[in-house]
Order: C-alpha cells, then structure tokens, then sequence
C-alpha cells in the first residue's frame, strides 16, 4: 500500500507539478503533442495533402488520441479527487480532446472537432511560472458571473430594440427592397447594430436610411453599456481580491479556506503554490 502511495505521489508530480525537471519536461512534451495533433488535424482538411498522406495522418491521429486518452486516465488515478478534476475546466476541456475520434468511428467527419485541443496548450502559463495571468483570468471570470444578471438585463433591452427596429424597416421598405420578412429585418437590424453591415440588404428609401443611420448611431452607444458593467466589477473585485473566497485548497491536509494571496497553508503550514492547482 506505501508503495502504491508513493508511486501515485511521485507520479502526481511529474503530470501535475511543474517545479521538478520531470514535471516541466512532461508538461513541455504534452504541448508539443497538442500542437502536433491540431496540426494534423489542419493538414488533414487540405484535399491535396489529405489524398497523398490520408493514411499517415489518419494514424497519427489515433497515436495521439491514445496518447492524451491514456494521459487522461492516469491524471484521474493520481489525483485526490478524480471528480474535481473530472468536473474542472482542464479535466472537461482533456475529455472533450480525445472524445471526437471514438465518436468518428459513428459519425464520420467528426473529428474535425480535435482542434479543441489548442486549449489544452493553455497550461503554458503554469509551466512558465506565468501564475499572475491564471488569478488575473480567475478575476475576470468573477467579474463576470457577478455582472451576469445587468448583463442579462442589457441583452434582453437590446433585443426588444432590435425587433423593434427590424419590424419598422419590415413597414418602411417591404419585400421589393429585400425585406420580405420580419426575421430577415430583424436580421438586417442586428447586423447594423452591432455595426457589422454585410450589405445584403440596403434600406433604398429616405426614411429607412434614416431609420438605418439612427441604429448605427445606437450600436456604438451601446457597446459601451457591458463595457462599463464588467470594468465596474472587475474593480470591486480587484478592491476585495484579498479577501478569503473559502476555495483555495491545501493539497496535503485538505483544508480551504486560505486568502488568495496566501503562500502556505494555515492549518499544517505546506506551500501552497506547489499543492494548490485550481484545476486539479
């Protein structure tokens, strides 16, 4: 039983640490075989590539989706709680990596959906001691599941502007100017606002041109409505950052509840910059 322990221990380190040569030369091999299988992926979808090495890239695809499929595994026995990484946006971004080749085997063509593995590569900031970036996206993502109702508030105003809008153009112009339905012009009116213009409808009348320039008008009055609402967020939760939000976990005893800039744990004193992984 010790020496299964520390098999899981000393193998824990090389997949999910990064302070040790094995942990950094795992972490360093893994991106490259991310970066190599999208790759083969990209090169894959290109006919005259595809005709002449179909079958090397087809293979290569396998290697790597066993690869990553028994990398998975084995992050899953050597972590603690194998449901937390399971459920973490690492482990759920790892599954979804290796999934569309077994579901090829069913529905052929899609396996294209591999490139979801470029996010894997997303771990270069751990290897490369770049942890202020992974709290500065931790504060983000708060800030914005905190603002999610004024956001939500903001969207529903937006389409009821929108359908408003595009039900008036559908009055103004009519079918003969390629409004030949509400949808289609509220369509129009979404493009417009949010001041894409693809130009595959063109309002031809004075009022409707109007109507028009008063919705581009809007559109870059708005952009500045969620723009204010997240970076007020983002600001009180720079304010509170220090503060304990109770998820910080030590690895060794288990216990929460550290402040975020906190380096070692204050119940059994471990560091916790090498235990705590927020995905893991």
């Amino acid at each position: 039983m010790e020496t299964m322990t520390t098999w899981r221990e000393r193998l824990w380190i090389i997949i999910f640490g990064s302070d040790t040569v094995a942990g950094k030369t795992f972490d360093v091999l893994l991106i490259l075989s991310i970066v190599i299988s999208v790759l083969v992926v990209m090169l894959d979808s290109v006919k005259e590539i595809s005709e002449v090495h179909g079958s090397l890239l087809y293979g290569l695809e396998w290697f790597f989706t066993l690869l990553f499929s028994a990398e998975y595994v084995l992050r899953l026995l050597t972590s603690n709680r194998p449901s937390r990484y399971a459920t973490s946006f690492f482990g759920i971004i790892d599954l979804l990596a290796i999934l569309p080749t077994y579901v090829s085997i069913f529905f052929p063509g899609s396996q294209v959906l591999i490139v979801i593995r470029i996010l894997r590569v997303l771990r270069v900031f751990r290897i490369l001691k770049f942890a202020q970036y992974i709290r500065e996206s931790s504060l983000l993502m708060r800030a914005l599941y905190a603002s999610r109702r004024k956001i939500i508030v903001f969207l529903f105003a937006v389409l009821t502007i929108i359908v408003i809008m595009g039900s008036l153009m559908y009055l103004i112009e009519g079918e003969e100017h390629g409004f030949t339905s509400i949808p289609r012009s509220v369509y129009w009116a979404i493009v417009t606002l949010t001041t894409v213009g693809y130009g595959d409808i063109l309002p031809q009348t004075t009022l409707g041109q109007a109507l028009a320039a008063l919705i581009m008008i809007t559109g870059y009055a708005i952009i500045a409505v969620p723009t204010g609402i997240i970076s007020a967020e983002i600001a009180h939760q720079t304010v509170d950052g220090k503060k304990d939000d109770g998820r910080r976990e030590c690895r060794e005893c288990g216990e929460a509840g550290h402040d975020n800039d906190a380096r070692f744990c204050k119940f059994c004193s471990h560091d916790l910059d090498f235990f705590e992984d927020d995905a893991y």
